[in-house]
């Protein structure tokens, strides 16, 4: 996402006067930094600016080692295009319709992106808004935070736990200050995000100071099968990188971080290792890990949730490991045998959790929808993985081309299918699940 600003535009807000950028349909104010916070310290609110605030540069990202790994075989240049780096990653970009009426007020949606807690970026070019914001005419808010050791490890004592966490809740206090100013209405904030992104926003839903910050959320593809039974894993990672100062250098973190995870983990503590970083239940803002479905029982009336997974979530990873990805090529059983790995992966990680998440939010008399997506390329190994929602929703057909994840996939279909997909989406944000109360919703996308 490299385009020259044509034109600029105004916005005036309690942060302060915001230049922001028109791009084709959309406007476009990015960057704009919501919160201050030296490393491993809380974050605090960013005071109202004395100048007029350049929001026509990208958010940073927070410091990161994506290499060629698994999601760049993925989305191929998509991932994180040129994104720069800053580890004090309290950012937001907000993108609003370019014709949209000073009388209006639109819902409200806020991305969390995912990525294990350790990569990722709000905007990165796989995450771009501009297609949902100007079809739906939604308000998007796309969050940077804190990832990784910068943000997700601590004792409670030496260091803070769930800093990244406290970043997205001054996001959203920051978007119930600010957005009636870019024509977004406050009492109509949806919460959305994928993977860790997912996982985030389930974990908001039982954090201390959130009451009044949103009123949707929507899960998708969150690994909540593998957030709990945790504290021996976060005790053994803390350990290990408790000599992490305030003063080493930025490469010094990112090799600490990276010397913590890998197969030693997995083998040490299982599935739980497959994302080692993430919210620390029994930290601030999070009640302990006995109380969790508790506080999510006693909010369930105050969020509407929509919340599914794709069909074939684990092939994603799968797909990736030596060995493994070959199997399907074994005359008889091989792909059989593959593919009831996938199954069982998706349902430890994904799936099971997901529906008792539905389950337990109606019964203690919230409205859950769920979906399901299976859709891609028929016999493609990367048919309705973890991710393949991502194309569907953000992006536009330039910055996806040679993309692995639609290899084999018709253009146009997957456009769409694209379309079909964010109206889902932005209609759950305006409207919430209509359906009769007697009639929970399971949504299948193919």
């Amino acid at each position: 996402m490299t385009e020259v600003p044509t034109t600029t535009a105004t916005f005036e807000c309690p942060a302060g006067t915001i230049i922001a950028r028109t791009d084709g349909q959309v406007v476009r104010a990015t960057g704009i930094r919501f919160a201050q916070a030296a490393r491993f310290e809380v974050p605090s609110p960013q005071p109202p600016a004395d100048e007029p605030i350049d929001a026509t540069s990208w958010s940073p990202a927070c410091p990161q080692r994506n290499g060629e790994g698994i999601v760049h075989d993925t989305f191929g240049d998509a991932a994180l295009g040129e994104m720069v780096g800053d580890e004090h990653a309290q950012y937001v970009s907000v993108t609003v319709p370019v014709d949209r009426r000073p009388d209006e007020a639109l819902p409200v949606m806020v991305w969390i992106h995912g990525g294990s807690y350790i990569i990722g970026a709000a905007d990165a070019p796989c995450h771009d808004p501009a297609a949902l914001v100007a079809e739906q005419r939604v308000v998007v808010v796309s969050v940077t935070y804190r990832l990784g050791l910068f943000g997700f490890l601590g004792d409670g004592i030496n260091r803070p736990a769930n800093l990244g966490l406290l970043d997205m809740i001054e996001a959203l206090r920051w978007v119930q200050r600010n957005i009636a100013s870019f024509g977004g209405d406050p009492n109509a904030v949806t919460v959305f995000g994928e993977s860790a992104g997912g996982d985030a926003v389930a974990q908001l839903m039982a954090a201390d100071g959130v009451t009044g910050l949103f009123r949707r959320a929507i899960i998708q593809s969150a690994p909540l099968g593998i957030t709990r039974r945790r504290e021996r894993l976060h005790a053994d990672m803390f350990a290990a990188s408790h000599q992490v100062s305030a003063s080493a250098t930025v490469d010094e973190v990112l090799a600490v971080q990276e010397s913590m995870m890998g197969l030693k983990a997995i083998l040490q503590h299982g599935l739980p290792a497959f994302m080692s970083f993430g919210p620390q239940y029994g930290h601030h803002p999070l009640p302990p890990e006995d109380e969790v479905d508790a506080v999510w029982e006693s909010r369930a009336r105050d969020v509407e949730v929509l919340i599914g997974w794709c069909s074939r979530e684990a092939a994603f990873f799968t797909a990736a490991i030596d060995g493994v990805s070959s199997l399907p090529a074994v005359p008889l059983v091989g792909n059989r045998l593959y593919e009831c790995l996938v199954q069982q992966l998706t349902r430890a990680i994904y799936t099971s959790a997901a529906d008792r998440f539905a389950r337990r939010h109606r019964h203690a008399g919230g409205k859950a929808a769920q979906y399901v997506i299976d859709w891609g390329a028929a016999d493609h190994p990367l048919h309705a993985v973890h991710t393949v929602d991502i194309p569907l929703l953000f992006g536009t057909p330039e910055i996806w081309a040679g993309a692995p994840i639609l290899a084999g996939h018709d253009a146009d279909r997957a456009a769409e299918d694209g379309r079909t997909l964010r109206r889902i989406w932005a209609d759950f944000a305006r409207d919430g699940w209509t359906a009769p109360d007697d009639e929970p919703g399971l949504i299948r996308f193919r």
